[in-house]
């Protein structure tokens, strides 16, 4: 019965494939403007509005003295091939096209081949088939049409799969452009030193990155990325590195293409996640930050700051090991190890005898609406990285002291302790913040014996479509990293002040593949110096995605 169904339609089954396709097609701009089309229906059955129709008398807008109103009843009640609104209705009191109609005899032909195939062909009546090969016929064109369109999508779909870059890989790349310059008074100097001019110039600078990622398995991520930009840090010129903005590089890289990060990620079970970083790791990309909509380096916080707490920062740029469990759930628990030079044989560096960092975090996450973590380092510093980097405890962020309080030759060992939360009250409306503290000892050097405390706060606030869909209207305070206490602050005058850092920045979404910033910094009592200037810090930063 199968074959002498359909050499009676003479219709492959791949026709109904083009039901969706219509919508999108040239054939649309038959249909006049007040007339429901194919992609209003395929929108529903995408939304959580859409609902199987059992009945065509739930289509309120369709009358019984319509000739579309007994085609529907036929294709519903007998079939049930057609969806439809819950509210019963078409979006108004509208007629079918004919093509849309053809649609939808595409799709109640497929249902009776489908009862035929599973051996239900009795359900099937010989008036149906005569009934459905009078409606084949009227619509032959139509139907004609819908294969034609399905044969040139057909001939597209492998034209691209012969031609596509990867099977496994695709490439997502991003670019920055950037304007920026720093004023204020006199630049920043540490307690005691005399004050300088801030003499800057305003800069326009870039970052690309492009990220090839691949999937062997599905489950499973391999990242390499290239990077490549020209924007220099401001910290040569505002004397701090508090007025740093976030995507910048310390002397930039002349927009020389380098491959800064590669890492595998799978799942060990469905309750494990695991990463391997064989360069360029980062905690703040390997576990939750709890500051969703500004810890991203090209769409988040303009500062370096802003982004999330410091103490994400340890051991940034190494090689090691991530794990998660249960990172789904609603408590789930990670720990890492990253080691900056575990690619140096010499002496002090390698995988476990160079800088390095072990880290671990709980993260409470019972709904979307409130998270927290609590999160441990512990960071053992050599003093030089490749031989050419101080020990920095907070990767710059904080005062010069904050991040080197035993000066150079100094072997350091700190003690990290955070917490984190997020709030998001509404949809549109999000407070984040953390708090952090740090006990630094110095383990070699002029101050071996010694040790620092130092404490950092921030808050931020996310006002979501603020002024249209997508847009973010953003505030971020805080204090950056700060020495307090600890032997190595007995008799010293630096870090006698506080810093305050404040940020405002408006994101505006152009389309999904741009978007604007605007922002200004502002850095009270830089280098936590009660006597330097007030800094400023205005940008535009422009993110291209694709």
């Amino acid at each position: 019965m199968t074959k002498q169904f359909w050499n009676l339609f003479k219709v492959s089954p791949v026709v109904v494939a083009a039901t969706f396709f219509v919508a999108n097609s040239a054939l649309a701009a038959e249909v006049n403007e007040q007339v429901t089309n194919v992609a209003q229906l395929s929108e529903a059955q995408d939304s959580n509005d859409m609902g199987q129709v059992t009945s065509v008398s739930q289509f309120s807008d369709v009358q019984p003295t319509d000739w579309a109103f007994q085609a529907l009843q036929s294709l519903v009640e007998r079939y049930g091939c057609i969806a439809g609104y819950p509210n019963g209705t078409y979006r108004g009191n509208r007629a079918l096209t004919r093509y849309e109609f053809a649609a939808g005899l595409n799709a109640c032909l497929d249902r009776v081949n489908e009862l035929i195939a599973t051996a239900t062909a009795d359900l099937v009546s010989k008036q149906d088939l005569a009934t459905l090969q009078r409606l084949q016929e009227e619509y032959s064109a139509e139907l004609a049409t819908l294969r034609g369109r399905v044969d040139g999508l057909e001939a597209r779909t492998s034209e691209l799969e012969a031609n596509q870059f990867s099977t496994t890989t695709k490439l997502v790349g991003e670019a920055i452009f950037n304007v920026s310059d720093v004023f204020g008074g006199n630049r920043a100097v540490a307690a005691g030193n005399s004050n300088q001019n801030l003499d800057s110039n305003t800069t326009f600078s870039d970052r690309v990155r492009l990220n090839l990622f691949s999937s062997f398995t599905g489950k499973d991520q391999l990242q390499i990325r290239l990077n490549a930009g020209n924007i220099v840090s401001n910290a040569g010129v505002s004397g701090t590195n508090m007025t740093r903005l976030g995507y910048d590089g310390v002397t930039g890289t002349g927009n020389s293409v380098v491959i800064d990060k590669i890492n595998y990620a799978f799942n060990f079970s469905d309750a494990v996640r695991v990463k391997v970083d064989a360069t360029g790791g980062e905690l703040w990309e390997n576990v939750n930050t709890f500051n969703p909509d500004f810890a991203s380096s090209a769409r988040g916080a303009l500062s370096r700051y802003g982004r999330f707490s410091p103490i994400y920062r340890q051991g940034a740029g190494g090689a090691g090991l991530t794990v998660t469990f249960n990172p789904k759930g609603p408590i789930s628990l990670s720990g890492a190890y990253l080691a900056r030079t575990a690619n140096d044989p010499s002496l002090n560096n390698g995988l476990l005898d160079g800088d390095n960092a072990i880290f671990g975090q709980l993260s409470f996450q019972p709904s979307k609406a409130f998270n927290i973590g609590l999160t441990y380092a512990r960071t053992y510093q050599t003093n030089l990285v490749n031989n050419t980097v101080n020990n920095n405890l907070f990767q710059s962020t904080g005062s010069a002291f904050a991040n080197n309080p035993f000066g150079n030759n100094t072997r350091t060992e700190s003690n990290n302790y955070g917490v984190e939360a997020t709030f998001q009250l509404s949809s549109k409306f999000a407070l984040s913040g953390w708090g952090g503290y740090t006990t630094a000892d110095a383990i070699t050097g002029a101050n071996a014996g010694k040790d620092a405390e130092v404490w950092y706060y921030g808050a931020t606030l996310a006002l979501r479509d603020f002024g249209g869909e997508g847009n973010v209207l953003g505030l971020i305070f805080g204090q950056p990293p700060q020495v307090t206490g600890g032997s190595i602050k007995t008799g010293s005058a630096l870090d006698s002040g506080t810093s305050y850092h404040l940020e405002g920045l408006y994101k505006y979404k152009v389309s999904d593949n741009i978007q604007i910033t605007p922002g200004l910094l502002v850095i009270f009592n830089p280098e936590n110096n009660n006597n330097n200037d007030t800094e400023y810090v205005g940008t535009l930063r422009t993110t291209f995605t694709f």
